[in-house]
């Protein structure tokens, strides 16, 4: 199942959210991307439908199976850019705004390769696993 990259960022965003506030709900998104509530709502429609998250009826958001897998990835990748950013001297800030940028596109054969140059020659491990054993 294909997901574009908006819906990638929003699977990112409730990992992130249920990381820090325990659950999550469609207003908390609207609250951390910035985005118009009937936008969030459509969004969080298009992801359940295709299977990504599950609405309870109190309006809690959970991560399906696929959903996880899919917002671990992404945040992970995220993660380990915005390290690989820092260690080459990018301010923290705009390291992690470059990362986002960047974690969507980037071939698995490339971010690999980046891994291995950073371990190699920067002399730090890059976060390869998912966000939850960082």
């Amino acid at each position: 199942m294909s997901i574009h990259e908006s819906g990638e960022d929003y699977l990112e965003s409730i990992l992130k959210l249920k990381q820090s506030l325990g659950q999550v709900r469609s207003i908390d998104i609207v609250g951390e991307l910035g985005y118009s509530k009937p936008s969030v709502s459509i969004a969080m429609k298009r992801l359940r439908e295709s299977g990504y998250i599950e609405m309870a009826q109190d309006g809690y958001i959970t991560l399906t199976e696929s959903g996880q897998q899919v917002a671990e990835r992404i945040y992970g990748r995220h993660q380990a850019l915005t390290s690989f950013f820092v260690a080459l001297g990018v301010s923290k800030e705009t390291a992690a705004a470059d990362a986002c940028k960047v974690e969507h596109d980037l071939s698995e054969e490339t971010f690999q390769k980046l891994c291995q140059h950073a371990e190699q020659h920067l002399r730090f491990t890059m976060p390869k696993g998912d966000s939850t054993d960082q």
